[in-house]
Protein backbone atom coordinates (compact mmCIF):
# COMPACT_ATOMS: atom_id res chain seq x y z
CA UNK A 1 0.00 0.00 0.00
CA UNK A 2 1.30 3.47 -0.87
CA UNK A 3 -0.63 6.70 -0.26
CA UNK A 4 -4.02 5.04 -0.42
CA UNK A 5 -3.10 2.91 -3.42
CA UNK A 6 -3.11 -0.88 -3.37
CA UNK A 7 -1.03 -2.80 -5.87
CA UNK A 8 -2.67 -6.19 -6.19
CA UNK A 9 -2.33 -9.41 -8.15
CA UNK A 10 -5.85 -9.93 -9.44
CA UNK A 11 -6.99 -13.19 -11.09
CA UNK A 12 -8.75 -12.80 -14.43
CA UNK A 13 -9.47 -15.70 -16.77
CA UNK A 14 -7.26 -18.03 -14.75
CA UNK A 15 -4.25 -15.71 -15.06
CA UNK A 16 -2.68 -13.11 -12.82
CA UNK A 17 -1.71 -9.59 -13.63
CA UNK A 18 -0.75 -6.63 -11.52
CA UNK A 19 -3.25 -3.81 -11.33
CA UNK A 20 -3.53 -0.51 -9.54
CA UNK A 21 -6.63 0.41 -7.58
CA UNK A 22 -7.33 3.35 -5.31
CA UNK A 23 -9.30 2.60 -2.20
CA UNK A 24 -11.52 4.45 0.21
CA UNK A 25 -12.29 2.80 3.53
CA UNK A 26 -15.84 3.39 4.76
CA UNK A 27 -16.45 1.62 8.05
CA UNK A 28 -15.62 -1.99 7.31
CA UNK A 29 -16.08 -1.61 3.55
CA UNK A 30 -13.40 -0.95 0.95
CA UNK A 31 -14.44 0.70 -2.29
CA UNK A 32 -12.04 0.50 -5.23
CA UNK A 33 -11.45 2.17 -8.57
CA UNK A 34 -9.34 1.01 -11.50
CA UNK A 35 -6.98 3.81 -12.56
CA UNK A 36 -4.75 2.02 -15.06
CA UNK A 37 -5.29 2.87 -18.71
CA UNK A 38 -6.61 0.32 -21.19
CA UNK A 39 -3.14 0.14 -22.72
CA UNK A 40 -1.51 -0.47 -19.33
CA UNK A 41 -3.98 -3.19 -18.43
CA UNK A 42 -3.47 -4.99 -21.74
CA UNK A 43 0.32 -4.65 -21.67
CA UNK A 44 0.63 -6.08 -18.15
CA UNK A 45 -1.67 -9.05 -18.78
CA UNK A 46 -0.22 -12.27 -20.19
CA UNK A 47 -1.50 -13.34 -23.63
CA UNK A 48 -4.82 -15.11 -23.13
CA UNK A 49 -7.03 -16.59 -25.83
CA UNK A 50 -10.38 -14.81 -25.38
CA UNK A 51 -12.00 -16.08 -28.57
CA UNK A 52 -14.88 -17.83 -26.82
CA UNK A 53 -15.57 -14.82 -24.61
CA UNK A 54 -15.41 -12.50 -27.61
CA UNK A 55 -17.96 -14.58 -29.49
CA UNK A 56 -20.35 -14.41 -26.54
CA UNK A 57 -19.89 -10.66 -26.07
CA UNK A 58 -20.25 -9.96 -29.78
CA UNK A 59 -23.42 -12.03 -29.92
CA UNK A 60 -24.80 -9.97 -27.03
CA UNK A 61 -23.99 -6.69 -28.73
CA UNK A 62 -25.33 -7.86 -32.09
CA UNK A 63 -28.60 -8.78 -30.41
CA UNK A 64 -28.87 -5.25 -29.02
CA UNK A 65 -28.02 -3.80 -32.44
CA UNK A 66 -30.80 -5.90 -33.97
CA UNK A 67 -33.26 -4.39 -31.49
CA UNK A 68 -32.17 -0.89 -32.53
CA UNK A 69 -32.40 -1.75 -36.24
CA UNK A 70 -35.91 -3.13 -35.71
CA UNK A 71 -37.04 0.19 -34.24
CA UNK A 72 -35.61 2.66 -36.75
CA UNK A 73 -35.57 3.09 -40.50
CA UNK A 74 -31.85 2.80 -41.29
CA UNK A 75 -29.59 2.72 -44.34
CA UNK A 76 -25.99 1.50 -44.44
CA UNK A 77 -23.66 4.38 -45.30
CA UNK A 78 -21.55 3.55 -48.40
CA UNK A 79 -18.49 5.27 -46.93
CA UNK A 80 -17.76 2.30 -44.65
CA UNK A 81 -18.12 -0.45 -47.26
CA UNK A 82 -14.43 -1.37 -47.19
CA UNK A 83 -14.54 -1.63 -43.39
CA UNK A 84 -17.05 -4.50 -43.43
CA UNK A 85 -14.03 -6.73 -42.74
CA UNK A 86 -10.42 -5.71 -42.18
CA UNK A 87 -7.34 -7.33 -40.69
CA UNK A 88 -3.74 -8.41 -41.07
CA UNK A 89 -1.77 -11.69 -41.00
CA UNK A 90 -0.88 -11.17 -37.32
CA UNK A 91 -4.51 -11.71 -36.26
CA UNK A 92 -5.63 -8.10 -35.77
CA UNK A 93 -9.09 -8.00 -37.29
CA UNK A 94 -12.36 -6.12 -37.11
CA UNK A 95 -15.45 -4.78 -38.82
CA UNK A 96 -17.34 -1.50 -38.78
CA UNK A 97 -20.81 -0.67 -40.05
CA UNK A 98 -22.46 2.75 -39.94
CA UNK A 99 -26.10 3.58 -40.51
CA UNK A 100 -28.25 6.68 -40.83
CA UNK A 101 -31.94 7.38 -41.20
CA UNK A 102 -34.73 9.91 -40.66
CA UNK A 103 -34.49 9.60 -36.86
CA UNK A 104 -30.85 8.50 -36.51
CA UNK A 105 -27.94 10.74 -37.42
CA UNK A 106 -25.19 8.11 -37.05
CA UNK A 107 -25.22 4.56 -35.70
CA UNK A 108 -22.05 2.51 -35.28
CA UNK A 109 -21.91 -1.27 -34.79
CA UNK A 110 -18.30 -2.41 -34.76
CA UNK A 111 -15.56 -4.50 -33.25
CA UNK A 112 -11.79 -4.64 -33.50
CA UNK A 113 -8.96 -6.51 -31.83
CA UNK A 114 -7.21 -9.86 -31.67
CA UNK A 115 -9.41 -12.29 -29.72
CA UNK A 116 -6.68 -14.92 -29.64
CA UNK A 117 -4.33 -12.45 -27.90
CA UNK A 118 -6.96 -11.28 -25.40
CA UNK A 119 -7.84 -7.79 -26.70
CA UNK A 120 -11.24 -6.95 -28.17
CA UNK A 121 -13.27 -3.73 -28.37
CA UNK A 122 -16.93 -3.69 -29.42
CA UNK A 123 -19.13 -0.63 -29.98
CA UNK A 124 -22.81 0.14 -30.37
CA UNK A 125 -23.51 3.86 -30.49
CA UNK A 126 -26.68 5.55 -31.70
CA UNK A 127 -26.64 9.30 -32.27
CA UNK A 128 -30.16 10.57 -32.75
CA UNK A 129 -31.40 13.20 -35.17
CA UNK A 130 -32.33 16.69 -33.97
CA UNK A 131 -36.09 16.12 -33.87
CA UNK A 132 -35.77 15.30 -30.13
CA UNK A 133 -33.27 16.05 -27.38
CA UNK A 134 -33.34 12.52 -25.91
CA UNK A 135 -29.73 11.52 -25.06
CA UNK A 136 -27.71 9.43 -27.47
CA UNK A 137 -26.96 5.78 -26.66
CA UNK A 138 -23.39 4.68 -26.06
CA UNK A 139 -22.26 1.11 -25.36
CA UNK A 140 -18.81 -0.46 -25.55
CA UNK A 141 -17.24 -3.52 -24.02
CA UNK A 142 -14.61 -6.15 -24.63
CA UNK A 143 -11.68 -8.08 -23.21
CA UNK A 144 -8.22 -7.13 -21.94
CA UNK A 145 -8.45 -10.23 -21.32
CA UNK A 146 -10.44 -9.20 -18.22
CA UNK A 147 -13.88 -7.83 -19.07
CA UNK A 148 -14.51 -4.12 -19.37
CA UNK A 149 -17.73 -2.32 -20.18
CA UNK A 150 -19.08 1.18 -20.69
CA UNK A 151 -22.82 1.83 -20.95
CA UNK A 152 -24.11 5.39 -20.87
CA UNK A 153 -26.40 8.00 -22.37
CA UNK A 154 -24.73 11.05 -23.92
CA UNK A 155 -26.57 14.21 -22.82
CA UNK A 156 -27.81 16.82 -25.27
CA UNK A 157 -28.33 19.54 -22.69
CA UNK A 158 -26.28 21.08 -19.91
CA UNK A 159 -27.09 18.93 -16.89
CA UNK A 160 -26.40 21.40 -14.08
CA UNK A 161 -28.69 24.03 -15.58
CA UNK A 162 -31.36 21.46 -16.53
CA UNK A 163 -32.11 19.35 -13.43
CA UNK A 164 -35.34 18.14 -14.99
CA UNK A 165 -33.26 16.61 -17.81
CA UNK A 166 -31.22 14.72 -15.21
CA UNK A 167 -34.36 13.55 -13.44
CA UNK A 168 -35.95 12.34 -16.67
CA UNK A 169 -33.04 10.57 -18.33
CA UNK A 170 -30.42 9.74 -15.68
CA UNK A 171 -32.24 9.16 -12.41
CA UNK A 172 -33.93 5.96 -13.73
CA UNK A 173 -30.50 4.26 -13.89
CA UNK A 174 -29.36 5.48 -10.48
CA UNK A 175 -30.39 2.39 -8.51
CA UNK A 176 -28.51 0.06 -10.87
CA UNK A 177 -25.57 2.48 -10.94
CA UNK A 178 -25.30 2.52 -7.14
CA UNK A 179 -25.57 -1.27 -6.98
CA UNK A 180 -22.66 -1.55 -9.40
CA UNK A 181 -20.63 1.04 -7.48
CA UNK A 182 -21.15 -0.95 -4.28
CA UNK A 183 -20.16 -4.26 -5.90
CA UNK A 184 -16.69 -5.08 -4.52
CA UNK A 185 -15.95 -7.28 -7.53
CA UNK A 186 -16.66 -4.53 -10.05
CA UNK A 187 -14.14 -1.70 -9.64
CA UNK A 188 -15.12 1.46 -11.47
CA UNK A 189 -12.90 2.25 -14.44
CA UNK A 190 -11.52 5.78 -14.10
CA UNK A 191 -9.86 7.16 -17.21
CA UNK A 192 -6.53 8.94 -16.78
CA UNK A 193 -7.67 11.40 -19.46
CA UNK A 194 -9.48 14.52 -18.20
CA UNK A 195 -11.52 15.03 -21.37
CA UNK A 196 -12.69 11.41 -21.35
CA UNK A 197 -13.82 11.69 -17.73
CA UNK A 198 -15.73 14.86 -18.62
CA UNK A 199 -17.79 12.84 -21.10
CA UNK A 200 -18.95 10.20 -18.62
CA UNK A 201 -22.29 10.80 -16.91
CA UNK A 202 -22.97 10.17 -13.25
CA UNK A 203 -25.18 7.22 -14.20
CA UNK A 204 -22.67 5.47 -16.47
CA UNK A 205 -21.96 1.78 -16.02
CA UNK A 206 -18.18 1.91 -16.44
CA UNK A 207 -16.23 -0.96 -14.90
CA UNK A 208 -13.71 -3.76 -15.25
CA UNK A 209 -14.81 -7.26 -14.29
CA UNK A 210 -13.51 -10.80 -13.91
CA UNK A 211 -14.01 -12.78 -17.09
CA UNK A 212 -16.61 -15.33 -16.05
CA UNK A 213 -20.12 -16.31 -17.12
CA UNK A 214 -21.80 -14.45 -14.27
CA UNK A 215 -20.11 -11.16 -15.11
CA UNK A 216 -20.84 -11.53 -18.82
CA UNK A 217 -24.50 -12.03 -17.93
CA UNK A 218 -24.30 -8.93 -15.73
CA UNK A 219 -23.10 -6.82 -18.67
CA UNK A 220 -25.97 -8.11 -20.80
CA UNK A 221 -28.49 -7.33 -18.06
CA UNK A 222 -27.20 -3.77 -17.61
CA UNK A 223 -27.17 -3.17 -21.36
CA UNK A 224 -30.74 -4.37 -21.84
CA UNK A 225 -31.87 -2.30 -18.86
CA UNK A 226 -30.43 0.87 -20.35
CA UNK A 227 -31.70 0.09 -23.85
CA UNK A 228 -35.21 -0.55 -22.51
CA UNK A 229 -35.10 2.76 -20.65
CA UNK A 230 -33.85 4.55 -23.74
CA UNK A 231 -36.63 3.14 -25.89
CA UNK A 232 -39.09 4.34 -23.25
CA UNK A 233 -37.58 7.83 -23.39
CA UNK A 234 -38.04 7.86 -27.15
CA UNK A 235 -41.66 6.77 -26.80
CA UNK A 236 -42.34 9.72 -24.47
CA UNK A 237 -40.12 12.26 -26.25
CA UNK A 238 -41.26 15.80 -26.88
CA UNK A 239 -40.32 17.07 -30.35
CA UNK A 240 -37.86 19.91 -30.61
CA UNK A 241 -38.87 23.05 -32.46
CA UNK A 242 -37.59 23.72 -35.99
CA UNK A 243 -35.63 26.67 -34.60
CA UNK A 244 -33.77 24.47 -32.09
CA UNK A 245 -32.70 21.76 -34.49
CA UNK A 246 -29.77 23.31 -36.41
CA UNK A 247 -27.85 24.20 -33.24
CA UNK A 248 -28.60 20.81 -31.69
CA UNK A 249 -27.33 18.99 -34.79
CA UNK A 250 -24.18 21.11 -34.85
CA UNK A 251 -23.52 20.38 -31.16
CA UNK A 252 -24.09 16.64 -31.68
CA UNK A 253 -21.56 16.46 -34.50
CA UNK A 254 -18.92 18.42 -32.60
CA UNK A 255 -19.23 16.21 -29.53
CA UNK A 256 -19.18 13.01 -31.59
CA UNK A 257 -16.05 14.17 -33.42
CA UNK A 258 -14.30 15.19 -30.21
CA UNK A 259 -15.07 11.88 -28.50
CA UNK A 260 -13.76 9.84 -31.44
CA UNK A 261 -10.61 11.89 -31.92
CA UNK A 262 -9.73 12.25 -28.23
CA UNK A 263 -10.21 8.59 -27.24
CA UNK A 264 -7.04 7.52 -25.37
CA UNK A 265 -7.46 3.99 -26.76
CA UNK A 266 -6.66 5.31 -30.24
CA UNK A 267 -2.97 4.79 -29.46
CA UNK A 268 -3.63 1.07 -28.98
CA UNK A 269 -5.55 0.92 -32.27
CA UNK A 270 -2.66 2.63 -34.06
CA UNK A 271 -0.26 0.04 -32.65
CA UNK A 272 -2.39 -2.79 -34.07
CA UNK A 273 -3.62 -1.29 -37.37
CA UNK A 274 -1.21 1.49 -38.26
CA UNK A 275 -1.86 5.20 -38.52
CA UNK A 276 -3.67 5.24 -41.87
CA UNK A 277 -6.32 2.64 -41.02
CA UNK A 278 -6.72 3.99 -37.49
CA UNK A 279 -7.42 7.48 -38.85
CA UNK A 280 -9.98 6.00 -41.25
CA UNK A 281 -11.67 4.18 -38.37
CA UNK A 282 -11.75 7.34 -36.26
CA UNK A 283 -13.33 9.33 -39.10
CA UNK A 284 -15.90 6.59 -39.58
CA UNK A 285 -16.82 6.67 -35.90
CA UNK A 286 -17.95 10.28 -36.17
CA UNK A 287 -19.04 10.28 -39.82
CA UNK A 288 -16.20 12.30 -41.30
CA UNK A 289 -16.45 10.49 -44.65
CA UNK A 290 -20.19 9.89 -44.68
CA UNK A 291 -22.10 9.78 -47.96
CA UNK A 292 -25.67 9.94 -46.65
CA UNK A 293 -27.21 13.25 -45.72
CA UNK A 294 -27.73 14.02 -42.05
CA UNK A 295 -31.35 14.08 -40.86
CA UNK A 296 -32.79 17.55 -40.27
CA UNK A 297 -35.74 16.56 -38.11
CA UNK A 298 -38.24 18.04 -40.54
Amino acid sequence: MLDGCYVLAVPFSGTLFTTRMYWVEVGEEMLVEMTKSVTEIFDTAPPTDSTETFEQLWSMMSGLADRVKARFELELDPSVAELAAFGDPEGNRGMLTAFSGPKVDWMIHSWLGDPAAGFTNMHLTVWLGPDTNVPHLGMAWGTLPSLWCFIDLIPRADLLSNPEYVDRYYEPANEAYMALKNDPGAPAFVSQDTFTRAGVSQSAFCTVLPNDAGRRAQIEELANLRLDQWFGFLDAATPTTPEERPALAERDLLIRKNIAERDPANQLAERFYGKELTNQLIRSLWGGDRALQRPTGS
